[in-house]
């Protein structure tokens, strides 16, 4: 029954091109061209907690001192005192999906049981949850090593790319597929980004946890699917060119975090500008009228359509949509930044302290929050 099942998800009339089979892409010496092998994407999982490995030595060994060298605080607030009957509702509050704050009628009732004012058991709770945030330091980590990564990402991508011929023709991703080989450049640059988003996946249960914590969590899984698709069906010159056009923005966006955990306002705001411009230039301008014009109208022009290929260019352009929404967001903290003469709160997070925040200022509505979209 499993094989069954199998045959039918993996049809030669879904995955691939008319006239082409598993086989004629299966490696072997006999192939003219090395054709990418499908088990080779379990390599990426054990190399994701290699990289797991690597970021807790250089948090530690490395961003952990600078930060601290800049005068960054591994401290947090100060602890809430024990008082069971608030702790049980703490606990129970943070099990319900989407409820970050005690109710006004929890208030009240806690308030009547302990013999508590409504203002002292909402002061319990602000730092009852602010006992559970991490701190500044381990949040400047955190971005430093994803920064990091982006560099070293994007730079291997430029590297290896430069001399490949579809990075200056894009027509070249679709003449000859689906007999394209893979050479060893491309082949660790799928590997090392595929384990990337695995080790996010991973290390996503105990890092600084946001509000859109599963909407990330699906995000993660969505691009360790599409790498693994692209790759199965040698789709892989055109995943390399939006790989490489997505780093580029997210160096600058979690250097601008980093900055504001530094106190550097002025290199955060520089930081933040130049991140809001190439963002729109490279999401909203290379993406959609470069890659995706080119993968909606020329590829039907120079290879023959098959099924799997309109999901791939559906999911491009819901990327492209979910760029929009991001847009907007990115937008509105420039605009708030430009009237504060700095910029404030997370871009693109659902950051906590602009809801705690929020919270402080309106007891009248303690449900209130100030969302912002993570990438």
């Amino acid at each position: 029954m499993l094989r069954f099942l199998l045959d039918k998800f993996w049809n030669e009339d879904v995955w691939l091109p008319p006239n082409t089979s598993w086989e004629d892409i299966t490696p072997g010496p006999d192939k003219v061209v090395v054709y990418n092998d499908h088990r080779h994407l379990l390599y990426p999982i054990p190399l994701a907690f290699v990289l797991i490995a690597l970021r807790h030595l250089i948090e530690n060994y490395w961003f952990a001192p600078f930060g601290k060298s800049l005068g960054i605080k591994n401290t947090r607030s100060k602890k809430a005192p024990i008082i069971p009957k608030l702790e049980a509702a703490y606990q129970e509050c943070s099990k319900i999906k989407h409820k970050q704050f005690f109710s006004r009628e929890q208030i009240c009732a806690l308030a009547k049981q302990l013999d508590m004012t409504e203002r002292q058991v909402e002061r319990w709770w602000r730092l009852r949850r602010s006992q559970d945030k991490p701190s500044t330091l381990v949040k400047f980590c955190e971005n430093a090593w994803r920064c990091t990564f982006y560099l070293y990402n994007f730079s291997y991508g430029v590297f290896i790319l430069w001399d490949k011929e579809w990075l200056w023709d894009i027509d070249q991703c679709y003449i000859g597929y689906p007999h394209q080989g893979v050479t060893s450049d491309i082949w660790w640059y799928y590997m090392i980004s595929s384990a990337f988003y695995w080790s996010l996946t991973f290390s996503q249960f105990w890092d600084v946890r946001r509000k859109d914590f599963w909407q990330m969590f699906v995000h993660h899984l969505a691009t360790i699917a599409l790498l693994s698709f692209s790759w199965v069906c040698n789709l892989h010159r055109i995943g390399t060119l939006v790989l490489l056009l997505h780093d580029c923005a997210d160096i600058f966006l979690e250097a601008a975090k980093a900055a504001k955990y530094a106190n550097y306002q002025k290199f955060c705001d520089v930081i933040f500008t130049i991140f809001t411009v190439l963002w729109i230039v490279t999401r909203l301008g290379i993406y959609p009228f470069y890659i995706i014009w080119s993968t909606s109208i020329r590829a039907p022009m120079l290879l023959p359509m098959f099924a799997a290929y309109y999901i791939f260019n559906s999911l491009l352009c819901l990327l492209l949509c979910l760029h929009m929404v991001w847009t907007w967001l990115i937008l509105q903290v420039a605009y708030k930044a430009i009237n504060a003469g700095k910029m404030e709160g997370d871009i693109r997070s659902s950051s906590s302290d602009i809801s705690d925040s929020s919270h402080q200022s309106n007891h009248s509505t303690p449900n209130r929050v100030n969302n912002k979209k993570d990438k």
